[in-house]
């Protein structure tokens, strides 16, 4: 998968489906030449490479008036000699001096792919399924070593990218800037594509076209964010879902981050992505060496569903790891929205004693059950019992949650303290804080300072302790505060940029630790619902809360816009109580369900309280879930109406078997129109030749075909289209309930 010309220092990654080719320059930089649709390989790529004389430019070689950094397009850029634009790496040395000159000194390549310690990564199972190249590259008056890491897979149109940076020499010096990935492409006739937001209504698509000067996307909060996430692509003018070229930039880290696209004075675009260089600084002493996360990108010249479904596949198989990884994901009813703190064992059990009945698996304590917890101004940091709300325990809770037939799960946020805590009052100085200023809360908590070993130890200590005793088969790790006032008591000043990172690595410590000592256990990540939705937190947890938003006509943007890069086996989603406790709205418990359905399937509400006929509803909803949950949770997921183009009054996706053989559609719409026109429905992804029974889901009871539902051929229903009825006329007696404000229908494809 990788050829060299030697001759020609060229470097060429291709698989079936792309093509990336580097080489290096003059300078003995590494350049860039070629990123895109896979072409045959030549002994000699110089052809693609351009130089020459420009006015008003600098040359980096005395009497040459042609080789400029100016002008070329580079793979990982440096600062101080005739680049003007925005460096992938940014070095400060003893002496004050920002120039760093990396020069090619060798490469090798290997099968497989390398682990980059502490940090999450994409992966292989066997060596066969990548290669890698690393081109080792040196700052001989720095005497620091750079290694360029490049893996591409076999099966998936896929480049992954990381650097590594060691200090060879005796004096320390300072990264101020060290990206992941860096590329220059020729010209920039592309629109960015974004997911952007804020709590509860996270990663909605954005889209925007590339003009002169820098668009970025980052955090400076500690985490991903709900306001951007780590992702951007690159689309050209006429790409859409299924037709045209894109490139996917996904970074697989959960904190700080930058994404960035330079334009420069030539229409060149610089495309980069890495930790966010704002407030970050890192000190390398002798010996010492900083590993960047891994950026992975893709290319597919069929549109953005292409791309989509590259990053799904490749996340789904090759990032997400463990026993439930390939393992179906219970149904689950969480009771935070049906008590929140209010509750005691009695209710619990009650709770859980008829979810069961309905066919729910799996039952999750929330917030709570610990220290003093009757509100959200005490007792985080303080993992053990709360007595009064629970006089026998966690053990015994879980016991009788199992007896019942249930599996138990149970909630923490393991990196928060609150000041009202005996943690607090024993420890005051792990909180993240700055000596003299004040420190603000947020939700009334404080962040731990997991830049510190002894205090990821110590929550270590705790939830293990808890793990061990009790039958937990499922932990939400929630993260409810952005940092403020960064800062370290046992870092020295020249560290304290540090900080953010470092605590990013100790929540990556703890993860592994205990995803580790307990493979059994599901974990699921949330930060104040998605605000750490990040390919980093699928390493260790397999799937994500997708925000504490639960309203089904709020969920369509925030689903759509987290499958541009995440697959539906990563989202958690759940039926609520109405009205909504977000935004107040009231939809049917059809429209919920088949919202939630495309995701891992729970229930947040309290069934002590439904009717008997919502409960018949419930159960029916529950068995057509497990019946098709393999198929949402491995099958090719398709966008098919957006909700952030055209009236945004509809949206509808599907999920179709790797076979072809079953297929799930959704369809949605938000607002009834009076006298509105006759609509049909383009399917995607189904075989063209093949003959599928469409039925309609009304009662969730029709899983098994039923005789005499009506037979399409594939090519049919997906270029002629799926006809979604005459809906409600203004004047027609039938057909009431399926038509008005949202309202959605749900299809089941059988191939025959």
């Amino acid at each position: 998968m990788i050829l060299v010309n030697e001759n020609k220092k060229q470097f060429h990654l291709q698989n079936d489906q792309v093509s990336y080719i580097i080489h290096i320059l003059k300078n003995d930089h590494v350049g860039h030449l070629y990123f895109g649709k896979r072409i045959s390989h030549s002994e000699d790529f110089s052809y693609l490479y351009n130089e020459g004389e420009r006015a008003a430019t600098s040359y980096v070689y005395e009497g040459d008036l042609n080789f400029s950094l100016d002008l070329v397009q580079q793979e990982y850029p440096v600062y101080g000699t005739t680049d003007y634009r925005y460096p992938a790496l940014h070095i400060e040395q003893e002496n004050g001096s920002r120039v760093s000159n990396f020069t090619y000194q060798s490469h090798q390549i290997y099968q497989g792919k390398p682990e980059l310690t502490g940090l999450p990564q994409t992966y292989t199972e066997d060596e066969s399924e990548a290669e890698t190249l690393e081109i080792l590259l040196y700052d001989s008056l720095l005497q620091a070593e750079l290694v360029l890491c490049y893996t591409i897979f076999k099966d998936y149109g896929v480049i992954t990218r990381s650097s590594r940076i060691i200090n060879k020499g005796p004096q320390f010096f300072q990264l101020d800037r060290a990206l992941s990935a860096s590329i220059d492409f020729f010209d920039s006739n592309y629109d960015m594509v974004q997911l952007s937001g804020s709590w509860s209504r996270e990663r909605h698509v954005k889209e925007r076209a590339l003009e002169s000067g820098v668009q970025s996307i980052g955090s400076t909060r500690g985490t991903s964010s709900s306001q951007q996430n780590p992702f951007y692509a690159l689309k050209r003018k006429h790409t859409t879902e299924d037709q045209g070229e894109v490139y996917g930039f996904s970074l697989v880290y959960s904190g700080n981050f930058l994404a960035q696209v330079e334009v420069d004075h030539y229409d060149m675009a610089r495309a980069s992505i890495g930790i966010q260089p704002f407030d970050f600084s890192w000190k390398l002493e002798q010996g010492e060496s900083f590993q960047t996360p891994e950026a992975v990108l893709v290319y597919s010249d069929e549109g953005l569903n292409g791309m989509s479904q590259t990053y799904h596949q490749l996340y789904r198989n090759r990032l997400v790891r463990g026993e439930w990884r390939d393992q179906t994901r219970p149904v689950l009813i969480n009771n935070w929205e049906a008590t929140y703190f209010d509750f005691d064992e009695e209710k619990i059990l009650q709770i859980a004693s008829e979810a069961k009945d309905l066919g729910v698996e799996l039952f999750v304590l929330d917030d709570g059950w610990f220290g003093n917890r009757n509100d959200d101004t005490t007792s985080l940091g303080d993992w053990f019992i709360d007595e009064s709300k629970l006089p026998n325990g966690i053990k015994d809770l879980s016991e009788k949650v199992t007896a019942l037939g249930l599996d138990f799960g149970l909630w923490f946020e393991p990196e928060m303290v609150s000041k009202v805590s005996e943690l607090y009052k024993a420890h005051p100085d792990w909180l993240i804080s700055v000596p003299g200023r004040g420190m603000s809360h947020g939700r009334n908590q404080y962040v731990l300072d997991f830049s510190r070993q002894e205090v990821v130890d110590y929550i270590y200590n705790q939830m293990a302790a808890i793990l061990r005793e009790a039958q937990i088969t499922y932990v939400k790790w929630d993260m409810n505060r952005y940092m403020t006032e960064i800062g370290s008591g046992v870092l020295s000043s020249e560290r304290q940029k540090e900080v953010p990172h470092r605590y990013i690595l100790g929540v990556y410590d703890l993860y592994e630790r205990l995803t580790s000592e307990f493979p059994h256990i599901l974990f699921e990540s949330c930060a104040s619902g998605g605000a750490r939705f990040d390919p980093g937190m699928l390493y260790y947890a397999p799937q994500t809360w997708t925000s504490d938003d639960t309203d089904a006509i709020e969920r369509l943007k925030i689903q759509y816009g987290t499958s541009m890069v995440y697959p539906l086996s990563s989202m958690g989603a759940h039926v609520s109580e109405v009205p909504n406790h977000q935004v107040r709205r009231v939809t049917s418990l059809k429209t919920r369900a088949e919202v939630a359905f495309f995701g891992m399937f729970g229930y947040e509400l309290d069934p002590t309280k439904m009717s008997e006929a919502e409960k018949e509803e419930v159960r029916a909803q529950v068995e057509f879930y497990k019946h098709y949950r393999s198929l949402i949770q491995t099958g090719n997921f398709y966008r098919l109406l957006t909700p952030f183009e055209g009236d945004q009054n509809q949206t509808a996706w599907m999920v179709v078997a790797e076979d072809q053989s079953t297929a799930l559609i959704g369809y949605y719409q938000i607002l009834a129109r009076a006298n509105d026109g006759f609509k049909r429905l383009q399917l995607k992804g189904l075989e063209p030749d093949a003959k599928y029974n469409i039925q309609e889901s009304h009662s969730y009871e029709d899983y098994r075909v039923e005789p005499g539902a009506m037979e399409r051929f594939g090519d049919e229903i997906m270029y002629a289209g799926l006809n979604l009825g005459p809906g409600y006329s203004g004047t027609q007696a039938g057909g009431i309930e399926e038509t008005g404000d949202f309202t959605s229908k749900l299809w089941v494809l059988k191939k025959v």
